[in-house]
């Protein structure tokens, strides 16, 4: 690449014969001649990477097979430091971006470029694309937010899906990238390091695609509900202190309703239908004030409906 890109799409991949495809594709249908696109592939066999090769003479692609580097959070880390733009997106395998994304990035880029984080909405979609419903944010649009504001709501859950935002190279370098140790809140924690970086902006607007299926690493986390809930706890017992002794106090009740409900949502899943009755006496402990703002910032509804359609119609 003879000049320097303005994005760097970096995009960790392990055994994704099923799913990278349709991802390339959907980067192919938008103008792509300025990103630079590094692909990271850690599968055991040549079958991911080969699909990926066929994107070559389209994508300005840059692929490195790297077999000890399973975890995600480790691929990413290294193709954020590979990375030679100064701001940079993360694309799963199974994801996918939307008509517009590159001009929407641009604009988001020129209109605040001295914002740490851009975040954005996602639509969900099932395991053959059909959409699902819209993944928000509890956020007020084209606004300067400071870190403790988008604490007081992100500690309560995790509302950013992994391909929507887009982040300043140097900022996930200053605050020594994703945990590597969390294998299951990585990104969470990521989006909470970045805040303390600089300012956040968040648009109202879809660009992206967050697809759920079966055999996502979600899903199969979530199966070891004691690890599960540990994970949760980890990121919130992290980020909480850096609150306001005002705001834990508001924020901390919550936050942990919410590892609670996730938890008892994930033992129902796998069979143990009483923890559903657990969820909601948690929830109605918050008292009035309180399941507001948990009801607000956990997005509980559109997350369980979503994942319900998909159960429904059998793409799950």
């Amino acid at each position: 690449m003879d000049e320097k890109p303005f994005l760097s799409v970096v995009m960790p991949v392990h055994e994704g014969a099923a799913w990278i495809e349709t991802t390339l594709d959907s980067l192919v249908a938008e103008p792509t001649g300025d990103l630079e696109i590094i692909v990271i592939d850690s599968s055991p066999t040549s079958a991911t990477a080969a699909i990926v090769e066929r994107f070559a003479h389209r994508l300005p692609l840059r692929l490195l097979q790297r077999r000890d580097l399973t975890p995600w959070q480790t691929k990413t880390n290294l193709g954020v430091e590979l990375a030679a733009a100064d701001h940079i997106c993360i694309l799963p395998q199974d994801d996918l971006w939307l008509p517009g994304r590159v001009e929407a990035a641009r604009r988001w880029l020129g209109g605040s470029p001295e914002a740490a984080l851009h975040l954005a909405p996602t639509v969900i979609v099932d395991r053959s694309g059909r959409r699902m419903g819209r993944w928000n944010c509890p956020l007020p649009a084209d606004e300067m937010l400071e870190a403790e504001f988008l604490l007081e709501r992100l500690l309560v859950q995790n509302f950013v899906s992994v391909p929507a935002p887009i982040f300043r190279r140097s900022a996930w370098l200053a605050c020594g990238g994703v945990d590597e140790k969390l294998w299951y809140t990585a990104d969470w924690d990521i989006w909470a390091k970045l805040a303390s970086t600089g300012p956040v902006v968040y648009h109202d607007e879809i660009t992206t695609a967050f697809r759920v299926h079966g055999s996502s690493l979600t899903v199969t986390g979530s199966r070891d509900v004691g690890e599960f809930r540990s994970q949760m706890q980890i990121v919130m017992e992290r980020h909480l202190p850096r609150l306001p002794a005002s705001s834990r106090r508001r924020v901390e009740p919550a936050a942990q309703a919410s590892i609670s409900v996730n938890a008892s949502l994930a033992a129902a899943s796998g069979g143990d239908l009483k923890a559903l009755v657990r969820a909601a006496r948690v929830v109605l402990s918050l008292g009035p004030s309180g399941m507001r703002r948990y009801l607000r910032d956990s997005r509980l509804r559109e997350r369980v409906i979503c994942r319900l359609r998909a159960k429904l119609t059998g793409a799950f």
